[in-house]
């Protein structure tokens, strides 16, 4: 059977995705850390909008996880024709104070399992000359964020690599979509990692999308064959207004601005 591949689909941008993909007809599956949730959603799928949906537990923050994905896939005789690397976490705060096992478990996930997931299930793809792999990246993807260092580093390497897959890929008829929300209303920002002063500065007066929004606008894209989108117009206006600025003057004023709203001082 054929189906859809989305990761960190329990809840926020992801369980969005799995609607919107349900929704055009897709069979689905997901794949999250709690079973409970992922029960509970793929019975609610199914019910709503008559696909199948199936799911596998699995923790993407753990080196086995995704090459235990890709046999669990093979068992149950899954094609996977697109897949959606969404699973993603964030950190806050001073680098040199944050918990390292946590920093090197995000860059696990975040870049690691995603790299490892494309080069698993890309030869079916290439081999068939056809297949879409959609990478979730950030807006932090595009400038320093002191305070998100780790995180917006890794957020950065998700673009590079999904650009460059992009080219390489193109001759094989197999389509590498970059896909960047900004600021999402979900759980993102309560994590132990963001959920302290320097996450709340980030957030503050900021512009947000709801994670149907950004959902929404994920699957358009997709349907309109394009290698990259910024989700939101407010954030590719930005985006075009950021480019002009240098990165090591857009790292400053951003380091300025969020040590004035948590009132820093040493």
């Amino acid at each position: 059977m054929n189906v859809t591949l989305i990761t960190g689909a329990s809840a926020g941008i992801g369980e969005a995705a799995a609607h919107e993909f349900a929704a055009r007809q897709h069979n689905l599956l997901l794949v999250a850390r709690s079973e409970q949730k992922l029960t509970a959603l793929c019975t609610a799928l199914k019910n709503k909008y008559r696909i199948e949906a199936q799911y596998i537990v699995a923790d993407l923050s753990q080196p086995g996880a995704p090459q235990a994905i890709f046999e669990a896939c093979r068992q149950k005789g899954l094609e996977v024709q697109l897949l959606i690397n969404n699973a993603g976490i964030g950190s806050s705060g001073e680098f040199y104070k944050n918990d390292l096992s946590a920093e090197l478990s995000m860059l696990q996930l975040n870049i690691s399992s995603l790299v490892a997931l494309t080069h698993l299930f890309l030869p079916a793809m290439i081999q068939r000359r056809k297949g879409d792999i959609i990478n979730v990246a950030s807006l932090a993807a595009y400038f320093p964020s002191p305070y998100m260092a780790a995180y917006s580093a890794s957020k950065a390497f998700v673009k590079s690599f999904s650009l460059s897959l992009c080219e390489e890929c193109k001759p094989y008829g197999v389509q590498v979509m970059l896909f960047s929300p900004g600021l999402t209303i979900s759980n993102f920002m309560n994590t132990p990692a963001n959920d302290n002063a320097w996450g709340k500065a980030l957030v503050e007066r900021a512009n947000t999308q709801t994670s149907e929004q950004v959902a929404h606008e994920m699957a358009a894209a997709w349907e309109k064959h394009k290698t990259l989108h910024i989700s939101g117009r407010k954030n590719r206006l930005m985006l075009k207004i950021g480019s002009l600025v240098p990165h090591s003057f857009a790292a400053s004023s951003f380091a300025k601005a969020k040590r004035k709203r948590v009132n820093f001082s040493i």
